[in-house]
């Protein structure tokens, strides 16, 4: 009997990225402690071949799709689509990191640790197929993001982060396991085709059913910051460190929306005239709690988490369409705001010089004189964010609302563009400051950015455009991935 649970060779390669991670994060630490070297700056180029590594081993287990370790994971392409996403945004996050640490004077081997970690559950995330491995996932991703919050220790911004983020964060997470101890109580499963199969039979009672979802969409709603859940998410922003805010900001979120679309799409997808309607008043409350907020920023760091919010109302859009092409427009738009803010949060760490004094948005005044370049690129991330033509953001936006037409939801489109133009505000007060300001004193003495970082701003702006100019060379495989919701 016991031999029926020996998994197969195959079993291993569907979970390997997951095993690169976590093996090339314990080096790491251990090679932390026992390094001599004041700089870690290696230790940094060893999680980037890490990433490279899971990246290749994610494509290699697309090649064998299919079910692992007894149905708790598996590998599909929409799986393969937000494992590559994630492992993309840590490698680009670990680039804009190198240097800051190096400026930070940090020495930095266990935050490299801490971010393949994050990855693990992530990755997890991306592809679990039981309630179970939701919650696992969910708690190490969690968790090696709350100490990333609050790294520089002698930071009192950071610490503050990481303390509002833990406590906020565990309690969204006990919404969250009660929902699934529910689910396991009704259902008898925690396995998402099981739930949905035993839903469908309608033998559950429908109100107890729809707690236990209710309890579930908390515990999603607190991980990618929508209204009512979203208070978390500019303070934790502005008081982390500018890589790690990039990094939240598009890893996790993208995971927990890969979930979240997972579980309603599997399981409840039957049930969908119940919580389609919650939904769309989310989204709606979203994108207007994070673009009227934005509005009175001048942080820009906290514009950023504002706006982060407002981008988690648009990509909740699609899934009120509750269809293939309204996941597959939210997988792009996921894809798209992940670059352009990881990009956008690079130029701010450069920016902001030493212990991020500069993070205002008057402290971007004249860095069109000083770093033409760096702010040309720092103007498609904004433009982007807009949703300005030949960039990532227009398609993404445009193929959410396409989306919520197609399901005849009108009124939602309709505030949802009217958000969009109230967004453009507060964006282009950016853009005034980088080239209509006159330049403080500060940014004579503003260093060209570091190699790494420059490899970074560069490839999410290029990014940015390849998504703006050949949208479909995502979109295809981003609806054959959404098919294997259904």
């Amino acid at each position: 009997m016991l031999g029926n649970f020996q998994p197969h060779a195959v079993e291993y390669l569907r979970f390997l990225p997951e095993i690169i991670l976590t093996l090339f994060g314990i080096v790491i630490m251990m090679a932390e402690a026992t390094a001599k070297d004041e700089k870690r700056t290696w230790l940094g180029v060893v999680s980037l071949v890490a990433m490279a590594l899971a990246f290749l081993a994610n494509l290699w287990a697309y090649a064998e799709p299919g079910y692992a370790f007894q149905n708790m994971i598996i590998a599909d392409g929409y799986g393969t689509f937000f494992r590559g996403l994630v492992l993309i945004v840590g490698f680009l996050c670990v680039l804009a990191s190198l240097s800051y640490m190096d400026r930070e004077g940090v020495k930095s081997g266990e935050y490299y640790s801490l971010i393949l970690f994050s990855l693990v559950g992530q990755c997890i995330l991306a592809t679990c197929a039981d309630l179970i491995m939701v919650f696992i996932g969910l708690e190490i991703s969690s968790i090696a993001t709350y100490i990333l919050a609050g790294f520089l220790r002698d930071d009192q911004r950071n610490n503050e982060a990481a303390l509002k983020y833990f406590l906020l964060g565990s309690f969204a997470t006990a919404f969250l396991l009660y929902g699934i101890a529910w689910i396991y109580g009704l259902v008898g499963s925690t396995n998402l085709d099981e739930i949905r199969r035993v839903l469908e039979s309608g033998q559950q009672p429908g109100v107890l059913i729809g707690l236990a979802m209710a309890l579930l969409f908390v515990g999603f709603g607190f991980k990618v910051s929508i209204a009512p859940f979203q208070m978390w998410a500019p303070d934790v922003y502005q008081g982390a460190s500018a890589p790690v805010s990039a990094f939240m900001s598009a890893g996790p979120k993208a995971a927990a929306f890969a979930i979240f679309f997972r579980v309603f799409m599997t399981c409840f997808r039957g049930m969908d005239q119940r919580w389609i309607p919650l939904v769309w008043g989310c989204a709606l409350l979203t994108m207007l709690i994070g673009n009227l907020a934005a509005l009175l920023q001048t942080n820009v760091k906290r514009l950023l988490g504002y706006s982060s919010i407002a981008h988690a109302g648009y990509v909740l859009v699609a899934l009120t369409a509750g269809s293939q092409v309204g996941i597959t427009a939210a997988m792009f738009y996921l894809a798209s705001y992940a670059l352009m803010n990881i990009g956008a949060f690079a130029v701010i760490s450069h920016v902001a010089a030493k212990n991020e004094r500069h993070v205002r948005i008057e402290d971007l005044a004249g860095l069109g004189r000083r770093e033409p370049v760096t702010a040309a690129l720092l103007s498609i991330f904004v433009f982007s964010l807009i949703g300005v033509p030949l960039t990532g953001g227009f398609f993404g936006k445009f193929y959410v609302f396409q989306a919520a037409l197609n399901s005849h939801l009108v009124w939602l489109t309709v505030l949802g563009l009217i958000n969009s133009a109230i967004a453009a505000y507060y964006y282009l007060k950016i853009i005034v400051a980088i080239y209509m300001r006159e330049p403080d004193g500060f940014m004579a003495e503003l260093p060209p950015p570091a190699p790494s970082l420059s490899i970074a701003i560069w490839a999410s702006a290029l990014g940015v455009l390849f998504l703006g100019i050949f949208p479909s060379a995502v979109l295809s495989f981003a609806s054959a991935s959404a098919a294997s919701l259904r």
